[in-house]
């Protein structure tokens, strides 16, 4: 979110944007309220750019994650200059001694260091969420921008990101390094600590961009900002169905910032269990109207004086209009930012959508892994995608028929110890926690369509660390865009084996190493373990390995023992639909061996006994 200063009569204000808050956008009450049958306020149900929407308390997380490190190659800086002038990614010498914690304290010079064009654009976390900062930093650097700062919640990220050149500054938060979980105390002082930063930033006269670290820039926001020199504050909205066709400013109808930051801010120093962005909601919406004029698209709000801006959520995108709707495609429009709302799986979930979307940056040893990959051709009835009403029933339909082939990817993946590259997943209804028809009314989500993983499967299960006595070999797993994204290095697209599935006594398909002239590798379907482990073996070089396809082409393992850790493993890995209207609980349960229950229905759990994953 963007902020224009009150203060003086700086330049005039454009600003705003992004992920720390959240607005009660009517549009946005009113649909919930009427169309998604919630009892829920309409506070509850308006979203922003902060990473701890799109899912309930049980299944949201903050903006916190396992640390990683980007691509860039910092370049040891020659000459001595102060560390918030120097080029961003250039790192100083090892040779020299990091400053003491001082100077690295937030202050009006240290942020005019940084200033370019009188804006700031600033983003904070622990490090826990290194990845993301340094995500969210290099897709601001390739799009030319450097006037940025990082806010360290804790010391190791200070010190982390000072040795990669990037510039930051301690917020004093003594906070902890991990993953510190949606709801807990520790949750809601990073919300506190936020808006204490805002507050304390505006008053040194720049035009402020604050922004979570869930998110990616896709493109230079500033110039559009620019448009609006009258705004004080320009926000994004988790709106769901879309009010403009172009990239106009949401219609919000279907120094006032400084005092909206300063009332924000001890509102939430007064209780600390208010969620930061509730408490912004409720204090924007003391007064929302009447419009500025008749065509900025600002309207008057807080205490009737400040001008407040939504942006369109076509193009400053939730994850719901991006990763399900695809609404600037069907728009036509160009994304300027795409945030992890609408999400599920915790940080797990929202790395793994960043992924699919090719917008999160990995080492190089990602798209390398020990073992090679398996990848296989997903074959679907147009039946299943198409036929009928677009229903519980259908949807389920589909669903299983893609576990069951995702089902035999995975053991053969565990067989061969390769790493499993997921298909697109196909789905007929939405994935939201409250009830709903299948699809949001009014929003443009077409259906069928390619859905997160986070729909159907436990990201956050799929890639933790199980104990290898009870569950068998780790499994691990990749995007179903994996050999689209550009950083897929030469050496693994060019080593490929094509298998094509046959059936035995058919020409040709005989258990073989042997491949044909054009070098696809002819392969019995049902072969058993050691036939498996035989013939693969030849090929434990090739770095990717492409089934034809998964329908019968692996009985299951002949070690009992591991057949039954293999299915404590994966039978965990699916997750819920949700949410039924009509019936408490409103969830269903997807179920990894759905085929082996004669006269399996997808029906909510009857009674409170029921309520728990298929054994």
């Amino acid at each position: 979110m963007g902020w224009r200063n009150a203060f003086d009569n700086a330049k005039p204000v454009f600003v705003t944007i992004y992920a720390t808050v959240i607005i009660g956008i009517i549009f946005s009450s009113l649909y919930v309220i009427s169309a998604i049958y919630s009892g829920k306020s309409a506070a509850d149900s308006t979203t922003s750019w902060l990473s701890h929407v799109g899912s309930p308390p049980v299944e949201q997380a903050p903006n916190v994650s396992e640390p990683a490190i980007v691509q860039a190659v910092p370049t040891p800086s020659l000459e001595p200059r102060s560390m918030s002038t120097r080029p961003i990614w250039e790192a100083p010498l090892h040779t020299k001694k990091m400053p003491a914690l001082k100077k690295f304290r937030l202050s009006k010079e240290l942020v005019q260091e940084r200033v370019k064009d009188n804006v700031i654009i600033v983003t904070f976390g622990n490090y826990a969420f290194m990845d993301f900062i340094l995500t969210w930093v290099k897709h601001l650097t390739d799009l030319g921008l450097s006037n940025l700062l990082i806010g360290a919640m804790d010391t190791k990220l200070l010190e982390a990101l000072y040795w990669k050149g990037v510039p930051v500054f301690d917020m004093g938060s003594h906070m902890s390094t991990i993953d510190v979980g949606w709801g807990s105390p520790t949750f809601h002082k990073m919300g506190r600590e936020k808006v204490i930063l805002i507050d304390s930033i505006l008053p040194y006269g720049y035009e402020l961009l604050m922004c979570d670290t869930d998110m990616v820039w896709l493109k230079d926001p500033l110039p559009y900002l620019a448009r609006y020199p009258e705004a004080d504050v320009l926000t994004s909205s988790d709106q769901v169905v879309p009010t403009v066709t172009d990239d106009r400013l949401d219609i919000w109808q279907q120094d006032a910032a400084k005092r909206l930051a300063k009332e924000w801010k001890d509102m939430l120093l007064a209780d600390e269990k208010i969620w930061d962005q509730n408490g912004f909601n409720d204090l924007v919406r003391k007064q929302l109207g009447p419009p500025v004029d008749g065509e900025s698209g600002l309207v008057y709000a807080f205490d009737g004086n400040l001008k407040l801006g939504v942006l369109p959520a076509s193009i400053f995108c939730s994850g719901h209009t991006y990763f399900v709707q695809a609404m600037y495609q069907q728009l036509r429009l160009e994304p300027y930012a795409v945030h992890t709302t609408f999400q599920y799986a915790g940080t797990e979930g929202k790395r793994h959508r960043l992924r699919e979307g090719m917008v999160f940056y990995d080492p190089p040893e990602y798209y390398d892994a020990p073992g090679g990959f398996l990848s296989f051709k997903p074959s679907i009835p147009k039946s299943l995608l198409l036929d009928g009403e677009h229903n519980v029933k259908s949807h389920f339909s589909l669903i299983n028929y893609q576990i069951k082939q995702i089902r035999m990817a995975l053991a053969i993946s565990s067989l061969l110890n390769r790493t499993l590259v997921m298909p697109p997943l196909w789905c007929r209804l939405d994935r939201l926690w409250f009830p709903h028809p299948g699809v949001l009314e009014g929003s443009i989500t077409r259906q069928p369509f390619i859905c997160p993983l986070d729909h159907v499967f436990e990201v956050n299960v799929l890639l933790k660390e199980l104990p290898e006595e009870i569950f068998g070999p780790q499994i691990n797993i990749r995007e179903y865009s994996f050999f689209d994204n550009p950083l897929m290095p030469k050496q693994v697209k060019e080593s490929w084996l094509e298998v094509q599935l046959c059936q035995e006594g058919t020409r040709d398909c005989v258990a073989s190493n042997t491949t044909s002239p054009s070098g696809v590798l002819r392969f019995p379907k049902r072969s058993d373990e050691e036939t498996f482990k035989t013939i693969f073996s030849s090929f434990k070089d090739v770095k990717v390995i492409q089934f034809s396809s998964m329908q019968d082409a692996f009985p299951g393992f002949t070690d009992k023992a591991r057949e039954e850790k293999f299915r404590n493993r994966v039978k965990r890995y699916v997750g819920i639909w949700c949410c039924v209207a009509e019936h408490t609980p409103g969830h269903i349960y997807y179920d990894m061996y759905w085929d082996e229950k004669p006269g399996w229905k997808p029906i909510p759990p009857q009674t409170p006994e029921d309520d728990h994953p298929p054994p």
